[in-house]
């Protein structure tokens, strides 16, 4: 018991460090651009990769007429996901605890993993549905309107995941630190089920035994 609590302790305190590094990485490079453009996404807000990048994005897309990168207080998403992961943590390192002292089933530990896939899986519908209001909701005085060989406008929606050519800009879009954290951290949780079950069994072999 004591193993897989302790387990799925560092596996939800791991979630904790989507506050300290980004979720996501979105890099554009050009022949203009010898250092790449970048943003870095958390949860509680946009970043660029360097000091001015995402001044310089926001001038290339207002010439295409995409709207500026949001500011946190703009998307109710960046108040919502740090409740939201700093509640899974607490109720993570709760279930260990509980766990550790032998108050609780291991099988808790697979119905927070479940609460917490649904919700990334969520989440993941969310970036990818602001990404295409994001390169589809252009300004119809833009400057500049680049159509297709049909004749329809061009949209720039970037990535959700991998890479994209887009006009003379290669766009890259992967997941970053924080993703990483919170993925091994949701595999503990994962490890600290089974564990707990072999434990469980392990436990009752004993029990029958005297």
């Amino acid at each position: 018991m004591k193993k897989s609590g302790i387990i799925m302790c560092i596996g939800s305190l791991l979630l904790l460090g989507l506050f300290a590094f980004p979720l996501w990485n979105i890099m554009l490079g050009a022949p203009q651009y010898p250092i790449p453009l970048g943003m870095n996404i958390y949860i509680d807000g946009i970043q660029g990769v360097e000091e001015f990048d995402i001044q310089n994005i926001d001038g290339l897309n207002h010439y295409i007429g995409m709207k500026t990168i949001p500011k946190p207080e703009e998307m109710w998403e960046f108040r919502v996901f740090p409740l939201v992961i700093g509640a899974m943590a607490a109720i993570g390192l709760l279930l260990g605890v509980l766990r550790f002292m032998g108050k609780i089933s291991y099988k808790w530990f697979l119905g927070w993993f479940i609460v917490m896939a649904v919700l990334g899986i969520m989440g993941m519908y969310d970036f990818n549905a602001w990404l295409t209001s994001y390169g589809n909701d252009l300004d119809p005085h833009a400057i500049m309107k680049i159509t297709l060989p049909d004749g329809t406008p061009m949209t720039y929606k970037p990535p959700l995941l991998g890479f994209q050519k887009m006009l003379n800009f290669d766009v890259t879009s992967l997941p970053s630190t924080g993703a990483y954290m919170m993925f091994f951290g949701m595999l503990l949780t994962v490890i600290a089920f089974f564990l707990g079950k072999k434990e469980s069994v392990v436990s009752k072999n004993k029990g029958n035994n005297k």
